[in-house]
């Protein structure tokens, strides 16, 4: 009878154990994945031939196509999920666009078209319904991440964030450097506080807000990519 329980007593003590290191082994999976797309990304962003000249029209048509209707299609969270253009039919089906840098969190991770449930367990997304990530006069690309997700810490430390602290943003084409701007929480239903701020080049983070809330607010961090001394003369 002692020999029973001490055998359930030992097994109990496991199954806790295994149920509190879960998260720890599920994050570290996440992250080390998240990292293996962010090298995967730049390692064929190198490669001369992938240029991707009709992409980047499509981006920049789209961009201008959301301005001028002043985003009317921004109106809910299905709204969110769709990416701005389909990269697989350019060949790229992991659909990565880009890789997020902000050494604040020290964080790094992959960029995905479309703020789909599988990205955002992946990684951050970009709203559908708001600018792609390639920068331009009028345009507000707002990059949602989890506030943790499975372990993985993704945005959950985006309140180390202030005023001044840089952002970087590659793409497929260039590296674009940000500057935080404003911080700001609101509530889910105020879009228009993350739509496009006519003349200015800005990247929004966003994510939910208090950690572990259930998404009752939101986390903003506005950053503003600054002209450079050539383009204000």
């Amino acid at each position: 009878m002692r020999k029973t329980s001490l055998v359930l007593a030992v097994l109990l003590a496991v199954a806790g154990i295994c149920v509190m290191l879960w998260p720890v082994f599920t994050g570290n999976r996440l992250q080390s994945s998240a990292a293996t797309a962010v090298q995967e990304f730049l390692a064929d962003r190198d490669e001369p031939e992938q240029q991707y000249p009709e992409l980047l029209a499509e981006l920049q048509a789209y961009n201008q196509r959301i301005y001028t209707e002043k985003q009317s299609g921004l109106v809910d969270l299905k709204a969110c999920e769709e990416p701005a253009v389909d990269l697989a039919a350019y060949g790229i089906d992991d659909e990565i666009i880009g890789v997020l840098e902000i050494p604040a969190m020290e964080l790094t991770m992959p960029v995905y078209l479309g703020a789909l449930d599988d990205h955002l367990a992946a990684g951050a997304a970009v709203l559908g319904n708001t600018s792609a990530p390639i920068g331009g006069n009028s345009t507000n690309c707002v990059i949602a991440g989890h506030r943790g997700w499975k372990g993985a810490d993704y945005f959950r430390h985006i309140d180390r964030m202030q005023v001044g602290d840089t952002v970087q943003l590659t793409n497929l084409w260039e590296t674009l450097t940000y500057t935080v701007s404003d911080i700001q929480i609101i509530l889910p239903h105020e879009v228009d506080k993350i739509k496009i701020q006519q003349g200015r080049d800005l990247l929004t983070l966003l994510t939910c807000h208090p950690y572990a809330s259930g998404g009752r607010q939101r986390y903003v961090v506005y950053c503003e990519k600054l002209p450079t001394m050539s383009q204000s003369r």
